[in-house]
Protein backbone atom coordinates (compact mmCIF):
# COMPACT_ATOMS: atom_id res chain seq x y z
CA UNK A 1 0.00 0.00 0.00
CA UNK A 2 1.42 3.50 -1.10
CA UNK A 3 0.01 6.91 0.26
CA UNK A 4 0.95 10.00 -1.37
CA UNK A 5 0.27 13.43 -0.35
CA UNK A 6 1.52 16.08 -2.97
CA UNK A 7 1.17 19.96 -3.81
CA UNK A 8 1.41 21.15 -7.48
CA UNK A 9 2.15 24.95 -8.50
CA UNK A 10 1.52 26.12 -11.78
CA UNK A 11 1.23 29.48 -13.64
CA UNK A 12 -1.63 29.91 -16.23
CA UNK A 13 -0.48 33.55 -18.45
CA UNK A 14 -3.42 34.94 -20.71
CA UNK A 15 -1.30 36.73 -22.98
CA UNK A 16 -4.56 37.67 -25.12
CA UNK A 17 -5.10 41.35 -25.50
CA UNK A 18 -9.21 41.59 -26.57
CA UNK A 19 -10.44 38.79 -23.83
CA UNK A 20 -10.32 36.69 -20.91
CA UNK A 21 -10.32 32.99 -20.38
CA UNK A 22 -12.30 30.37 -18.77
CA UNK A 23 -9.66 27.71 -17.47
CA UNK A 24 -10.92 23.99 -16.27
CA UNK A 25 -8.88 20.88 -16.04
CA UNK A 26 -9.37 17.52 -16.32
CA UNK A 27 -7.74 15.39 -12.63
CA UNK A 28 -4.06 15.68 -12.28
CA UNK A 29 -2.88 12.62 -11.93
CA UNK A 30 0.55 11.10 -10.82
CA UNK A 31 1.42 7.44 -12.00
CA UNK A 32 4.04 5.01 -10.70
CA UNK A 33 4.42 2.51 -14.07
CA UNK A 34 1.24 2.58 -15.21
CA UNK A 35 -0.42 2.38 -12.10
CA UNK A 36 -2.25 5.59 -10.48
CA UNK A 37 -0.83 6.65 -6.91
CA UNK A 38 -2.76 9.64 -6.41
CA UNK A 39 -4.76 12.42 -8.19
CA UNK A 40 -6.05 15.72 -7.66
CA UNK A 41 -8.42 18.11 -9.28
CA UNK A 42 -7.77 21.57 -10.03
CA UNK A 43 -10.92 24.58 -9.46
CA UNK A 44 -12.28 26.27 -12.17
CA UNK A 45 -11.51 29.96 -12.35
CA UNK A 46 -11.31 32.98 -15.13
CA UNK A 47 -8.45 34.67 -15.94
CA UNK A 48 -8.34 37.78 -17.27
CA UNK A 49 -6.79 39.06 -19.98
CA UNK A 50 -3.56 40.09 -19.79
CA UNK A 51 -2.86 38.77 -16.83
CA UNK A 52 -1.02 35.69 -14.92
CA UNK A 53 -1.69 33.44 -11.72
CA UNK A 54 -0.28 31.23 -9.38
CA UNK A 55 -2.69 28.10 -9.09
CA UNK A 56 -2.17 25.15 -6.58
CA UNK A 57 -3.52 21.47 -6.60
CA UNK A 58 -3.29 19.04 -4.22
CA UNK A 59 -2.42 15.44 -5.56
CA UNK A 60 -3.34 12.54 -2.41
CA UNK A 61 -3.25 9.12 -2.48
CA UNK A 62 -4.42 7.28 0.22
CA UNK A 63 -3.64 3.74 0.75
CA UNK A 64 -3.62 2.47 -3.07
CA UNK A 65 -2.93 -1.01 -3.51
CA UNK A 66 -0.15 -1.59 -6.00
CA UNK A 67 -0.70 -5.50 -6.91
CA UNK A 68 2.87 -6.37 -6.93
CA UNK A 69 3.84 -3.62 -9.19
CA UNK A 70 5.93 -2.03 -6.51
CA UNK A 71 8.58 -4.45 -5.97
CA UNK A 72 11.64 -2.10 -6.25
CA UNK A 73 9.88 0.31 -4.05
CA UNK A 74 11.14 0.97 -0.65
CA UNK A 75 11.66 3.41 2.26
CA UNK A 76 14.18 2.01 4.51
CA UNK A 77 17.36 2.62 4.05
CA UNK A 78 19.55 -0.05 2.54
CA UNK A 79 22.95 -1.78 4.00
CA UNK A 80 25.10 0.85 5.87
CA UNK A 81 22.50 3.32 5.56
CA UNK A 82 22.79 4.38 2.10
CA UNK A 83 19.07 5.84 0.90
CA UNK A 84 16.68 4.20 -1.07
CA UNK A 85 16.87 5.04 -4.82
CA UNK A 86 14.44 7.71 -6.25
CA UNK A 87 11.16 6.47 -7.45
CA UNK A 88 10.34 7.88 -10.97
CA UNK A 89 6.62 9.43 -10.87
CA UNK A 90 5.12 10.79 -13.99
CA UNK A 91 2.75 14.07 -13.56
CA UNK A 92 0.52 14.57 -15.89
CA UNK A 93 -2.79 16.74 -16.78
CA UNK A 94 -4.71 18.57 -19.21
CA UNK A 95 -5.80 22.04 -19.19
CA UNK A 96 -8.96 23.29 -21.19
CA UNK A 97 -9.02 27.29 -21.90
CA UNK A 98 -12.49 28.51 -23.50
CA UNK A 99 -12.83 32.46 -24.50
CA UNK A 100 -15.98 33.88 -25.49
CA UNK A 101 -15.06 36.22 -28.47
CA UNK A 102 -17.82 38.35 -29.62
CA UNK A 103 -20.25 37.85 -26.73
CA UNK A 104 -21.11 33.98 -27.12
CA UNK A 105 -20.96 33.59 -30.66
CA UNK A 106 -17.38 32.57 -31.05
CA UNK A 107 -16.13 30.24 -28.38
CA UNK A 108 -12.86 28.81 -29.25
CA UNK A 109 -11.21 26.43 -26.98
CA UNK A 110 -8.08 25.36 -26.40
CA UNK A 111 -6.31 21.72 -24.85
CA UNK A 112 -3.01 21.30 -23.61
CA UNK A 113 -1.93 17.55 -22.34
CA UNK A 114 1.00 18.37 -20.34
CA UNK A 115 3.45 15.48 -18.93
CA UNK A 116 6.53 15.75 -16.38
CA UNK A 117 9.02 13.23 -15.00
CA UNK A 118 9.35 13.60 -11.41
CA UNK A 119 12.10 11.67 -9.38
CA UNK A 120 10.72 11.56 -5.97
CA UNK A 121 14.06 11.10 -3.36
CA UNK A 122 13.05 10.07 -0.02
CA UNK A 123 16.23 12.51 1.30
CA UNK A 124 14.15 15.88 -0.47
CA UNK A 125 11.00 15.27 1.10
CA UNK A 126 9.37 18.55 1.88
CA UNK A 127 10.77 20.22 -0.75
CA UNK A 128 9.97 21.71 -3.81
CA UNK A 129 10.51 20.01 -7.04
CA UNK A 130 11.32 22.36 -10.32
CA UNK A 131 9.02 20.88 -13.07
CA UNK A 132 10.54 23.95 -15.46
CA UNK A 133 12.79 21.30 -17.41
CA UNK A 134 10.97 18.07 -16.60
CA UNK A 135 8.00 18.66 -18.69
CA UNK A 136 6.82 18.20 -22.29
CA UNK A 137 3.68 19.48 -23.83
CA UNK A 138 2.15 16.57 -25.82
Amino acid sequence: MSTINATVRLTFRNTGSFFGVHVTAQPVTLYYSQLLMASGDMKYFYQPRKSQRKVAVTVVGNKVPLYGGGAGLSSTPGPKGVPPPPVPLQLTLRIRARALVLGKLVKPRFYNNVQCTVRLDTTKLGKAISLKKSCTHV
